[in-house]
């Protein structure tokens, strides 16, 4: 039987309340739930909101400003154009699917080096990583292109889907002087 949700409010203060510890916890905290896999709901308590996307955007925010980027500049501006366009629902799920492809690619590497070398500490498990993905070169870039071969399809499935829809919404439309089957020419062009 699954564990119910976890459930976390946020107080005006801007004080966390974790009711499974029955303690007040940090980002730091919710940040170790989520490398944990535990499944939680951030609530307002004031007004009982699900706010938990915004706990996680200011994670990635933390996270983002304390290290090295995972976002470019030119990556955040490129997402900011997509919101309020027609393919925003497309590219959260392009990119959705792209990490759910990335993290089942780094998944079977794990697995694979685990079957190479089988269980040990975690110094060890390091250095043992590093030299399988030393030896592992081509097949890594194999499993990459197979990776990038499989976000390309996926694009251009969202453009003929795009095509599609764009299609379908204008030949609804009579426009004087254009077919409304985009498959027949006119008639005038015929001759």
């Amino acid at each position: 039987m699954p564990e119910p949700l976890r459930l976390i409010k946020k107080y005006p203060n801007r004080r966390l309340y974790d009711t499974k510890t029955s303690a007040y916890i940090t980002l730091s905290d919710v940040k170790d739930l989520v490398l944990a896999r535990e499944n939680f709901n951030v609530l307002d308590a004031k007004t009982g909101e699900d706010i938990t996307r915004a706990i996680l955007l200011q994670i990635i925010l933390e996270e983002e400003a304390a290290g090295v980027p995972l976002f470019t500049t030119d990556l955040l501006a490129q997402m900011i154009r997509f919101y309020g366009h027609a393919m925003q629902g497309m590219l959260g799920k392009y990119l959705e699917t792209n990490i759910k492809s990335f993290v089942d690619f780094q998944k079977k590497l794990q697995d694979q080096s685990q079957l190479l070398y089988g269980e040990s500490s975690s110094q060890a498990q390091n250095d043992m990583w590093s030299q399988f993905m030393n030896f592992q070169g081509p097949a890594m870039q194999t499993m990459m292109s197979t990776y990038m071969e499989h976000s390309k399809k996926m694009l251009h499935q969202m453009q003929d889907q795009l095509k599609t829809q764009t299609r379908t919404l204008f030949t609804t439309i009579q426009i004087p002087g254009f077919p409304t089957d985009p498959v027949k020419p006119p008639k005038d062009a015929e001759k």
